[in-house]
Formats: structure tokens, sequence, C-alpha cells
């Protein structure tokens, strides 16, 4: 534990103090302890790490010419490349190691952390060229991202306030806790920081808004409630960096008038709740978080609210009903947050990413912050790349940055080179992106003008053997699930739409379908009272638009383009494969399949049940399925 911080010159010597102890050690071997890394065996590795090099193992490295002066083994937050996970990063080598396993350690110490040698076998291989990358900043997955909120994840860890320290942690309070709060939140809204959970909205305008209301008692809010499918994001963060989260809030809070803050955070994310909890309590003992912070007149606690897992409560106004102990359903606004939010107070609310982003706005200036990004749209994106793509994982780029860049520089192309599809954007809320948009900058504005958001930042790709029909599908029975029933057009107009496709995969869809699924898809967007019910549609909408071919052929034709909808597969026998050896036949519950000993059996397809049975039992791959 650091000693108490009551002023800005004893927080300078706390930062000094870390790096010097940061310093000490010349070796530094980070193991990966995000959720991912860590359900792939990262903390044993890192255990054994440890093991292997307690003791007089300094004196024993020989790679350093001015001799080594300690090793450090410790864990952090996620690196971001969770395709290779568990990750190992060792320092000063710049070596990242892909896919460790406790088997490996003994290797890693003897040849990497003694000797300084590379252990080619465990560096990341490019899926395409098969070029191997041993340092982890030339890796492409890597090279070509620039992370402001991510800068941290990986590099730290996460449950040590010195490091935090060492890397000017709560240093942008200390400036702006030399500034009033109007000139805060006009820096933040010169910076053009816009809010990364969705919707975009101006954050130092709604900063504004709650500044502007007059209350002695005031809220700000931390909306770590990330629910999308294949979003991983906030966790992340929160995971990897806990108390720039937490900085970010408290100077929110400075900025609008709140001594308060909630950090609201799904039960399923129990790594970031502890972690996050941990750096509570040691700001709280170091005196950066509670009363007369750094020896001034701000005092501020924070709080920690555990969500039930409600995607609706990733809205604002369900939100504040959850922290109140209502159940999360959404409110009609106005009022706003801003004018009557937690309790009836002035209430601000940024989701995780967007907190990320301030103290590095405050420290570098408005004009670094815009430099990266677009105009409109400055700064940069965390993504969560899943699905079909050769490197899954956590990354973060300029905004404006193109799909292909992303999918194919980044993510190392379609996986097992396959061809690209679509690419889901914005999970539930967002829409489909195609070939045609492969060009297109991935900003707030551009994604909108075709019907999709960025949403909480989550990409699930999309190879060519996907059906579109059943995505939407998915979707849709993830959103129905998760209405709230508040309102009768997102409550029955889901379950209505969820219906349709369900009957579309079953085969069982007829051609005024689409119409009927259009026409509820703009009531349900229309008439709904909160973000969710209105965005429920766009999965729908934007694979219609672009993939419509694809339901007609599951409607007309009974097919299912891709193969996947298990009613409309159809099973055949080819002659050509067929050795007459009758082990279909024998195996074929319902008698479809008839023939005679050595030549080529038939299959009947009024009989055939698709059970699947004759594809398994055929040696010879003669059972086709299409």
């Amino acid at each position: 534990m650091v000693q108490k911080i009551n002023s800005q010159q004893i927080l300078t010597d706390a930062k000094n103090s870390a790096i010097e102890r940061l310093e000490h050690d010349s070796i530094r071997v980070l193991i990966c302890a995000g959720t991912g890394c860590v359900a792939g065996g990262s903390l044993e590795v890192a255990a054994a790490i440890q093991t292997a090099t307690a003791g007089d193992m300094k004196t024993q490295v020989s790679f350093i010419e001015d001799g080594c002066e300690g090793i450090a083994v410790k864990t952090s937050g996620c690196h971001g490349f969770c395709a290779m996970g568990p990750l190992v990063r060792i320092e000063p080598l710049g070596l990242l190691y892909c896919k460790v396993t406790v088997e490996d350690v003994p290797e890693i110490v003897e040849k990497t952390i003694k000797k300084g040698e590379t252990i080619e076998r465990l560096a990341y291989r490019h899926p395409s060229t098969d070029e191997i990358y041993p340092v982890e900043h030339e890796i492409p997955f890597y090279k070509n991202q620039t992370r402001i909120g991510l800068m941290n994840c990986g590099i730290i860890d996460p449950e040590d306030l010195g490091e935090y320290l060492a890397h000017d942690g709560y240093q942008a309070l200390a400036k702006v806790l030399g500034m009033n709060s109007q000139e805060v939140v006009d820096q933040i809204k010169a910076a053009g920081l816009r809010g990364r959970g969705g919707g975009g909205f101006s954050t130092g305008q709604k900063w504004q808004f709650a500044l502007n209301e007059d209350r002695e008692q005031k809220y700000v809010i931390c909306n770590g409630d990330e629910g999308d499918p294949g979003a991983f994001m906030d966790r992340s963060i929160m995971e990897g960096d806990p108390h720039k989260v937490i900085e970010g809030l408290m100077i929110a809070g400075y900025a609008t008038g709140a001594n308060a803050g909630y950090l609201y955070v799904r039960a399923e994310y129990p790594l970031a709740v502890k972690r996050l909890r941990k750096a509570i309590k040691d700001a709280e003992e170091a005196g950066l978080l509670g009363e007369n912070i750094l020896g001034t007149d701000f005092s501020f606690k924070a709080l920690i609210k555990e969500g039930a897992g409600a995607f609706v409560c990733g809205e604002e106004t369900a939100l504040m009903a959850s922290i109140e102990g209502e159940r999360g359903m959404p409110k009609p606004k106005p009022p706003f947050p801003a004018q009557k939010g937690l309790w009836g107070c002035p209430t601000t609310i940024n989701n995780v990413e967007t907190l990320a982003n301030v103290p590095n706005i405050i420290l570098k200036g408005v004009e670094w912050f815009r430099s990266l990004g677009t105009d409109k749209s400055p700064g940069t994106k965390t993504f969560a790349i899943t699905g079909d793509v050769a490197n899954t994982g956590l990354i973060e780029v300029p905004m404006g940055l193109t799909l292909r860049e992303i999918l194919f520089d980044i993510g190392g192309g379609i996986r097992n080179n396959k061809e690209f599809k679509a690419v889901q954007i914005g999970g539930p809320s967002g829409g489909c992106l195609t070939p045609e948009h492969l060009d297109m900058p991935l900003d707030f504005d551009s994604l909108a003008k075709v019907g999709a958001m960025i949403g909480s930042g989550g990409l699930v790709v999309m190879d060519n053997e996907t059906c579109i029909v059943e995505v939407a599908r998915f979707f849709m029975e993830f959103t129905q699930n998760e209405s709230c029933g508040k309102c009768v057009l997102c409550r029955e107009g889901t379950k209505r739409m969820l219906e349709i496709l369900q009957r579309i995969v079953d085969g069982e869809g007829e051609m005024k379908d689409i119409d009927n699924l259009l026409d509820i898809a703009y009531a349900v967007k229309d008439g709904s009272l909160c973000g969710l019910g209105k965005t429920a549609p766009n999965p729908v909408l934007t694979t219609l638009k672009y993939f419509y071919d694809e339901y007609v052929a599951h409607i007309q034709d009974k097919k299912c383009p891709a193969g996947i909808c298990e009613a409309l597969k159809g099973y055949s026998i080819n002659a050509d494969k067929c050795k007459g050896c009758s082990k279909c036949a024998r195996v074929c519950p319902v008698g479809a399949i008839t023939g005679e000993i050595k030549k080529p059996y038939k299959l009947d397809q009024d009989k055939c049940i698709k059970c699947g049975a004759c594809v398994s039992a055929c040696p010879f791959n003669a059972v086709e399925v299409g």
C-alpha cells in the first residue's frame, strides 16, 4: 500500500517512487489474466513461472549486460489477442508468446528469461503468410492499433495502485482540481468526445446539462452493463485498468458537481467486480477517494452496484431504477437523467470506455485527441472481433478506419480462407454490413447512413457458410427475451417478428411474411419507449435490405443457401461414391433408404425426416447434405 496521498506533491512523489520500483525489475514477465486467458489456464502458467523464477534466479540471467536487479512476474489485464491466449509478454525483449501452457514454462525460463533467446514455436505465426512475429509491436494485430482506453491493459498489474500511479495515474484528477467545473466541461466539449456506449451523444454536452442544474446532491454513474452478444470491451477495461475508470468517474463528478458515483457492473463479470472493489479500497486507503481529495474541497465516494444481467438495464432510466432497488424498466424522457435521475437528483451516465478516455484528454489536450479519428467522430473506438475471423479479440483503432482494414489487416482475414459474407456491428441494436461496405469508414455518422450503428463495439464476423436469416432470427430471439415487457409494441411486436422468422427457417414461410416483417419492424421501431425496442428491428431490416434473395430462397425454393437450417436441408446419396454397403439403410429409422448390396442406394425425400443418422453411418461420404 502507498502512503496517504493528500497533496499534489505527494502524488508526484508516489509516482516517482513507483517508477523507481518498476525500473528496479530488469526483467518483467506479464501473464494475461483477462477472463479469456484465465479460462485457458493463464493463472496456472503465472504460478509456474513465479515458482521457477523464485530465489536467486536474477543472478543466473546472462543477457542483461549491466546485471539483472530483479525479476517481476505479474498478472495483467486483457492483452486483446484472445485467439492466441494464454499470452505471456517478456520485457525488455518485447516478446509475446502465444497459447502458452504450464508445460512450456521450463523452456521459457531457461531460454528466454535466463538467456534472452526467442522460442519461435511460441511466437505468433501469420495464418496466411506463415511469417513468424516474436515481437509484439510488430504483429499486424497490434501494429495497426492506436490505444487510449486500452493503453494500460496488458501493461500494468490492475491490482497494483503503484503501477497505475507510475503510468500517470490520478494526474488528470490532480490537474482538474486546479480548474473550475466549467473549464473541465469546456475541455471535454472541445475534444468532441462522444459516448462510446452506442448513441454517440456529446459527452461534454451531457456534462453541461448536469452542471447547469442548481441542486445540492448530484450523481454520476459508470454504465458497465455490457450485454451485447460477442461484446467484451467494457469488461476488459474494468478488469485491466480499473483505476482509470474510477479516475474518469471522479473527473465527471467534479465537472458536474457530484460527490458520489456508482459503477454499475453486471454480476456475470465477477473478475471486473473483484478488481474494481480492490481499486476502490486501495484508492480510499491512499486518500485518493473520500473526503478532501488531494487537500482540496472536493470529496467523492465510489460505490459498486451489481446488475442481474438484464440487457434492458443498459438503458439509462432502467439502470437507475435497478440501482434504486426497483425492477429495471425504462421510463419516458423527458425529464432526462441530467435533470431528474437517481433518486430524483441530477445524474450523469457515461459508459466505461467513455470515462476511460477522459483522463488522457485532460493530460494530453484537446488537439492531441482531435488528431485521431475524424472531424465529427474524433478519438478511437474499441471493438470486440468475434466469429469467423482469424484473429478474434479486442482492438482499439482510430475512428474512421475502414471495415476492410479492421477485418483483414488486424483481424487476419476470414478464418480458413473462406469468403467474407457479412458482419453484424453493434450487437442486437446494430445492423448488418456486407462486402459493399468494406471500404466504408467506421464512425458514428457513416454507419447511421446505412442503417447501422457502432453500439458498444461488437463485431460478429460471418463467412459465406452463414445463414443470414438464422442470424436475424438469433438476434430477434435475444431482444425478445430481453424485452422488459413494458411497451406493447416491443413486447408483442418482437414476439410476432420472431414467430415469422422461425417459420421461415423452418421452411414454412410465405412471401407475405416479408411484408409483415417490414410492417411490424417499423411499428416497433417508431413506437417503442426505449432504445432496446427502437433498435430491435435493425438486424432484420438490414438483412432484408442486403440479403433479400436469401429470404426468398428460404420461402419460395425451400432451401437454405448456406445449408444451415435443419428443416431446409436436403439429403441425397451420391451414386458415384456409394459402394452399396447398406450401412445407411440399416440406421435409417423410417426406412427412407433402399437398395441392393454392392449397388448404389437411393433415398426417398418424402420419407426422410432429416435426422442425419445416414451421414454419420456412411464410411464413404456418399450421403450429401445441401
